[in-house]
């Protein structure tokens, strides 16, 4: 098949999502077939410090997004094609400008989506902000074959009247996530303040308000109070520390507990998960969850949230804790630690479900579908 993907723009903020873009061509040219990845390139935003550099930044980067490449994308996509895809949902708005072929789309996530609506007051949005992720969402409701990466992502794109063919294939793995050897765990705990022989609870996200940093902390000081858990200090590896994640840190008198790790690279978190205790992923919302996966890959224990998608990833290893209620969260966590052993080996054996050969095939099906009925 020669299949267009049309991916993120190249100098936007987000990793994860160029990442998936470059992991389909990479994988689905591995497979035979000939692909061509487009995206959005920064022509003028970088003039402006991309979208992260101001307001003329932001609005530069509109123009090579929603003024420039579409006219890119309408020109190459008439090229015989026999599948376009667009790899994000927050692209869908690329949709009119695809032509000979009527495109697919994987959604991760409508959480962007939701909250323009008003349905999480603990996000707010712009007027403008408002008005793009409404236009985002007419043109996702209009694409007719979608990938959801998770059952709880396809529940909510039909919730939002969507009357597509809509395929749940899970995210893979994006890199090589599998347990570090010793050297490596023990020179990671070195670079963060650790000692050989600290344990330690393992934080990974960024600081979006659904990540809940504050209340993976607040977590972690109720688990004080158990014996077992005393003397285990705290990684958080992410972004930088939020005002009132720093604040909620001195509260709780847990400054000399917690370690902030801001933006290690991919070898430095691998070694991270393998060494850790647990995994606490105590987050609200999400489309997927990829640090459920990625720790389980490294043999770690994992925490997470009793709600989906977190639960649908977990596939039954893991703790599952109301990331709401620290104190009860604490007492879960001391009641399923004697499990951990049981609970290391039972997430190994569920990413398998995840690995790109089992997800890749069910793209290339996916494909192949649309092929076969045109």
């Amino acid at each position: 098949m020669k299949i267009l993907l049309v991916g993120n723009y190249e100098i936007g903020d987000a990793k994860s999502m160029p990442r998936f873009g470059e992991m389909l061509r990479r994988e689905l040219e591995a497979r035979g077939h000939v692909v061509r990845l487009l995206r959005p390139k920064g022509l003028l935003g970088k003039i402006g410090g991309g979208p992260a550099g101001g307001a003329a930044g932001k609005w530069l980067s509109y123009v090579d997004q929603y003024l420039l490449f579409p006219l890119w994308l309408w020109a190459v996509s008439r090229r015989g094609w026999d599948e376009v895809h667009i790899c994000d949902h927050s692209n869908a708005v690329y949709r009119p400008w695809v032509r000979k072929v009527s495109p697919s789309i994987t959604c991760h996530d409508l959480l962007a989506i939701q909250a323009a609506e008003g349905r999480f007051p603990q996000q707010k949005i712009s007027k403008t902000g408002r008005m793009l992720q409404g236009w985002i969402k007419r043109n996702l409701l209009q694409i007719k074959r979608v990938i959801c990466v998770s059952g709880k992502t396809a529940d909510d794109l039909r919730a939002m009247g969507a009357a597509a063919e809509i395929v749940v294939i899970a995210n893979p793995l994006n890199n090589d996530f599998s347990p570090a050897s010793a050297n490596a765990v023990s020179e990671a705990k070195q670079r963060v303040g650790l000692s050989p022989d600290e344990m330690y609870v393992l934080q990974v996200g960024g600081n979006l308000w659904y990540k809940n940093r504050p209340g993976a902390v607040r977590i972690f000081a109720a688990m004080q109070r158990w014996e077992e858990f005393a003397g285990f200090r705290m990684v958080m590896v992410g972004h930088r520390f939020t005002e009132e994640l720093a604040g909620e840190v001195r509260r709780l008198g847990m400054e000399s507990k917690v370690i902030e790790v801001k933006d290690p690279d991919d070898s430095t978190v691998r070694a991270l998960y393998t060494g850790a205790a647990m995994l606490l992923f105590p987050s609200l919302y999400e489309g997927f969850g990829w640090p459920i996966v990625e720790a389980q890959s490294c043999g770690c224990m994992v925490v997470t949230s009793n709600r989906e998608p977190m639960q649908e990833v977990a596939g039954g290893a893991a703790i599952l804790v109301d990331p709401e209620q620290p104190e009860e969260a604490a007492a879960g966590i001391a009641a399923g630690w004697p499990r951990r052993d049981a609970l290391r080996a039972a997430g190994l054996l569920n990413v398998q479900r995840f690995g790109r050969q089992e997800i890749m095939g069910g793209y290339e099906m996916f494909f192949k579908g649309a092929t076969d009925k045109a």
